[in-house]
């Protein structure tokens, strides 16, 4: 039981899950789809406006770049993730590890720059956020674990 408490598959697991749950609930205070706020999927039509029109909303400048980056490490996320996970390399694990760290720093901006009002931002973002994090640490345990089994088996 303690293996399995310390694999780093519960954590992606985890990851996804959170990721999933992410998508059904309130994002943002600012938005009519619930009747408490933005759901996540619908925060992803939002960043996704910076690239594809979406009538009145639009992005300019650095908050386009912003919400571009935000679409784009959702979009890894969810189709990047499991192929990194059931097919990838040790060191395309570790390198995905990297890209899904710099994902949750760069999605931190929908906080800080939310800021003072960061009270609008509800449990969807937070999951949201969450999920890249605990991908990031199961990615970088896979890959270690993954390294010194394999040194483990040259030992012998």
């Amino acid at each position: 039981m303690t293996i399995f408490l310390k694999s780093p598959h519960l954590l992606i697991s985890c990851a996804w899950l959170l990721h999933a749950a992410a998508w059904l609930l309130p994002v943002d205070r600012d938005g009519v789809t619930l009747a408490k706020g933005l759901p996540g999927w619908e925060a992803f039509r939002f960043a996704s406006c910076a690239v594809m029109p979406c009538g009145a909303i639009m992005f300019s400048g650095f908050g386009a770049v912003l919400a571009t980056i935000s679409a784009v490490t959702t979009l890894l996320f969810i189709f990047g993730s499991p192929w990194v996970v059931l097919r990838g390399s040790p060191s395309l694990r570790r390198a995905s590890a990297w890209a899904a760290a710099i994902a949750f720093i760069a999605n931190a901006h929908w906080y800080v720059f939310s800021w003072p009002n960061g009270t609008d931002l509800m449990i969807g973002y937070f999951l949201w956020w969450l999920s890249f994090l605990l991908l990031t640490i199961g990615l970088f345990d896979l890959a270690r674990q993954h390294v010194a089994g394999f040194k483990e088996g040259q030992a012998a």
